[in-house]
């Protein structure tokens, strides 16, 4: 086995080296040559991911390129700095890449050559994304990322929903990814500096000036477009009900959530010390739109027909949680970031390929045209998967959501908060619970006008269909069902291992400590191993509103099956917010644009008077 300080720059260079290689070679050699040659690409990416996981547990690795190491504490190179959390990611990220791939192997009838170059470029854009401990290279692998990820969300050009879908994500990221940019450039013209622990530094012994609040704000705002959180959450629905359901599971299960990660790191290394006479604002404003994430993305995927719209707005929902662990600003509430970002982010993916499974099989993507449509002895484990996600989304108990929720919401002391993360947990598995039942059971009435439904679909009646022949072939659905069975197992047994809880909050607290960061980073002194935490695990207090998570989940989901039977004269009562809530997302995005500059002046407002 190599070094580890050899295999940081290998989980990049592998996956670009065969990216470019299958670009030049893939129309002369067979049909399933860049099939191996990309799983094998993703599988030793991964491989090396966890391996540098386990070994950076007491000490974090900093690897310089071209051995430009710092000179009296001036960074004048570029580093990857590897510890467990971010190689957590980087393994993630592969592990969804190669669950991809292999899923593609019968999704697609044909492929374009460039097609597993363009998702290998992906994945060393997220794992480069993950490791980067300069600011600007963020930036550099944040493009890289998502140049592949336009490229590939427009796959199918020749529809033209497709295309709008594609120029919506495009755009919004695009002005998001500007905006970094322009935080950057104000960093830089400030401490000279794009390292971030020297940007730590330098900014330690200064007071948060305006220059400093502006950056931050704009390399927030930048992030929070990419993680879909809202107001900036507008392009996920566009791009999810179009993107190819390989690449969909990537954009569902790491993509978006890699923003927090970014966050986390950047907050801690380069502007905590800054801040910290400031530590209740930022926090209250991050709670703010966490919260708001919670709500609004909760109650959109309660209200989609189609299922890759649901999980497009449970991605909002539950990276409400996830920004409310960054919020805390503690140890043990980033660790339950880390676990809930792993955990959730498997079981997005393993949804994002079951959905797709479900729409080759049955012929339609939504939920009322689909109704019962699965009820024969075929649809036992798809329909068994769905409900399983379901579950884990609502915190069943013991498994990885649950876990990572229970720390972060232990750590805070605000019962508030608990609250609201449980009752959004419960409304999102509940929208998963209620497809399962109403595709693979044949609950509910096959109407309900509370349900948004694609405008391409017709309102009445059913187009014929047939089950999807490939589907006769058992080979054909073990292709299909292995890889999301396979995340749907990694997700959820995550908190199965021992001492996972006390690992991950180890970790976070050498993330969360500055100084020790930037010893190693620009001295090369090692800092002492973290002492081991008290027991991290959830106290009864959380098994006991997990209980009644999963409980409102199966409730809401029911509820929603058969609410018309009890709505009687308060239905429009009831319709009525469902419009104005509906109206906002209407797919403009001149719309969009503009609720982005809103949010973008709201906090920038609040930081700017509250920072200084």
């Amino acid at each position: 086995m190599a070094e580890p300080d050899v295999l940081a720059p290998l989980t990049v260079a592998v996956p670009l080296c065969t990216a470019a290689l299958l670009a030049a070679t893939a129309r002369w050699i067979p049909r399933r040559g860049p099939d191996v040659v990309a799983l094998l690409a993703s599988v030793a990416v991964t491989t090396m991911a966890v391996v540098l996981a386990l070994t950076t547990r007491d000490a974090p690795l900093v690897y310089w390129f071209g051995g430009w190491h710092p000179v009296r504490g001036v960074a004048i190179g570029i580093a990857f700095v590897v510890e467990p959390s971010s190689a957590t990611m980087a393994a993630l990220a592969g592990v969804i890449t190669v669950a991809s791939l292999v899923f593609s192997w019968r999704y697609f009838e044909e492929v374009g050559h460039l097609y597993h170059a363009l998702v290998l470029t992906l994945l060393a854009g997220m794992v480069g994304f993950s490791l980067s401990a300069d600011l600007f290279n963020l930036f550099v692998w944040l493009e890289l990322m998502s140049v592949s990820a336009y490229a590939l969300c427009g796959y199918r050009i020749e529809k033209p929903g497709v295309v709008q879908g594609a120029v919506n994500f495009a755009l919004l990221n695009t002005i998001g990814t500007l905006t970094m940019l322009l935080g950057i450039a104000l960093v830089y013209g400030r401490t000279g500096a794009l390292n971030l622990a020297q940007i730590g530094e330098a900014l330690r012994d200064r007071p948060a000036g305006g220059p400093v609040v502006v950056a931050f704000t704009l390399i927030t705002v930048g992030l929070l477009v990419k993680a879909g959180t809202v107001p900036f959450h507008f392009w996920l629905a566009d791009a999810y009900t179009v993107v190819p359901a390989p690449v969909g599971a990537l954009f569902a299960g790491v993509m978006s959530d890699l923003a927090f990660h970014a966050f986390a790191r950047i907050y801690w290394d380069g502007f905590s010390q800054a801040l910290a006479e400031h530590r209740q604002a930022v926090r209250t404003a991050l709670l703010a739109l966490a919260v708001a994430s919670v709500v609004i993305g909760a109650s959109m995927a309660l209200l989609q027909a189609d299922l890759n719209r649901q999980l497009a707005f449970a991605t909002v929902a539950v990276g409400g949680p996830m920004l409310a662990g960054i919020a805390l600003l503690s140890p043990r509430a980033l660790a339950g970031t880390t676990i809930l970002v792993t955990a959730d982010g498997a079981l997005k993916a393993a949804l994002f390929l079951l959905i797709a499974g479900v729409i080759q099989w049955l012929g339609a993507g939504d939920e009322l045209l689909l109704h019962g449509r699965g009820r024969m002895r075929r649809g036992l484990l798809p329909g068994s998967l769905m409900a399983c996600c379901g579950l884990g989304v609502a915190l069943v108990p013991p498994f990885g959501p649950f876990l990572g929720t229970a720390l972060l919401t232990g750590s805070g002391g605000r019962n508030w908060l608990t609250a609201v993360l449980v009752c959004g947990s419960a409304v999102t598995g509940a929208v998963f619970l209620r497809s399962a039942a109403r595709i693979f059971l044949g609950w509910g009435p096959k109407k309900d006008p509370a349900l948004t439904r694609q405008p391409t679909e017709p309102d009445e009646g059913e187009p014929a269909w047939q089950p999807h022949k490939d589907w006769d072939s058992a080979g054909h659905r073990v292709v299909m069902l292995a890889p999301p069975a396979a995340l749907v197992v990694v997700g959820s047994c995550l908190a199965l291992v021992p001492g996972a809880a006390d690992w991950f909050t180890q970790v976070a607290r050498s993330f969360t400590d500055p100084r020790h960061t930037a010893a190693l980073v620009l001295h090369g002194h090692r800092p002492p191993a973290p002492t081991a935490p008290a027991h991290a695990g959830p106290g009864p207090s959380a098994w006991l509103w997990a209980a009644a998570s999963c409980a409102g989940a199966v409730t809401l989901a029911a509820t929603s099956l058969w609410w018309q039977r009890f709505a009687g004269r308060f239905r429009r009562i009831l319709l009525a917010p469902v419009g104005v809530l509906k109206g906002l997302h209407d797919g403009t995005v001149g719309d969009y644009t503009l609720w982005f500059a809103v949010g973008l002046a709201a906090l920038g407002t609040g930081w700017s008077l509250t920072l200084r």
